[in-house]
C-alpha cells in the first residue's frame, strides 16, 4: 500500500517504525526521517509499567527512566524553536541537539545488551537502535519536525470516527470520502478555512480543463485572498 500511495513521490517522508515504509524510504530522491515521539512513547510505557508494578529500582526501570530523560532533553530544545525559521532551527539543532544525540547513542550502545530484549525496556532500546538512522535525520534539515505528532493530530478525528465511515458501502464511496478528508486536512495545514476552500473548489472545478487547472486548485496553491473575495 505505501508503495502504491507514494508512487512518483520525492522529498521528505517522515514516518513511525512501520516496516511497510522501508522500501519506499530507500528510493532515490526520498529522505526518510523517523519519529522521536514513538521512541519516547516506548520508554514511557516501560517506565510507567514498572512504576505501577511497585516502583522497583532495578536496572531495567532505571534504563527506561534514563531513556525517557535523554529524549526529553531533545524536546526541551525543540520547544525553544517553535517559532524559528528552518535555517535557525538547523543551526540550533547542530549546536545543541547534536551533542545530546551523540550522548544518547553512547548510552544506547552501553545499555542495549544489558536488558532482556523482550522486556518493555528492551523493546524500547531495540526500537531506538533500529530506527536510529531515520531518527537522526532531523538534525540535518530544519524543515523536518522532531516527530510526526502534527500528522497524528490531523488524522485523530478520522481515527476516532472510523466507525462512522462504515456506511461507505462501496470502494468508490470510501475513496471519495478519503479524497475529501485529505483536502480538508491539507487546507487546515496550509492555514485555509476548509468551508471557504470547498465553496471555492466546487465553483472552480467545472471550469478546469487541463491538469494544470486542477493542480492550481490544490490547497497549498490557493491564495487565501481569493477565498476572502469569494
Amino acid at each position: 500500500m505505501p508503495q502504491r500511495l507514494l508512487e512518483g513521490f520525492d522529498g521528505i517522508l517522515q514516518t513511525d517504525g512501520y516496516e511497510g515504509y522501508t522500501d519506499v524510504g530507500a528510493r532515490p530522491g526520498i529522505v526518510h526521517a523517523g519519529c522521536w515521539a514513538h521512541a519516547r512513547r516506548r520508554f514511557h510505557e516501560a517506565w510507567k509499567t514498572q512504576k505501577n508494578g511497585g516502583g522497583k529500582s532495578d536496572s531495567r526501570a532505571s534504563k527506561a527512566q534514563q531513556g525517557l530523560a535523554w529524549i526529553q532533553k531533545l524536546y526541551r530544545i525543540e520547544r525553544e524553536l517553535a517559532e524559528a525559521s528552518a535555517e535557525e532551527r538547523l543551526r540550533v539543532r547542530q549546536e545543541k541537539a547534536k551533542p545530546v544525540v551523540a550522548k544518547i547513542r553512547a548510552w544506547l550502545d552501553g545499555s542495549k545488551d544489558r536488558v532482556p530484549p523482550r522486556s518493555l525496556t528492551g523493546q524500547a532500546l531495540g526500537y531506538l537502535d533500529r530506527q536510529w538512522p531515520k531518527l537522526v535525520r532531523y538534525l540535518d534539515d530544519g524543515r523536518i519536525p522532531i516527530d510526526t505528532n502534527a500528522v497524528e493530530r490531523s488524522i485523530r478525528p478520522f481515527a476516532v470516527g472510523r466507525r462512522n465511515w462504515l456506511f461507505a458501502d462501496t470502494p468508490s464511496g470510501a475513496q471519495a470520502s478519503a479524497n475529501l478528508y485529505s483536502l480538508i486536512e491539507t487546507a487546515k495545514a496550509n492555514g485555509i478555512e476548509p468551508f471557504a476552500y470547498l465553496l471555492h473548489l466546487f465553483a472552480e472545478i467545472p471550469k478546469a480543463k487541463r491538469l494544470e487547472d486542477f493542480e492550481a486548485l490544490l490547497p497549498h496553491r490557493i491564495d487565501p485572498a481569493v477565498l476572502r473575495r469569494d
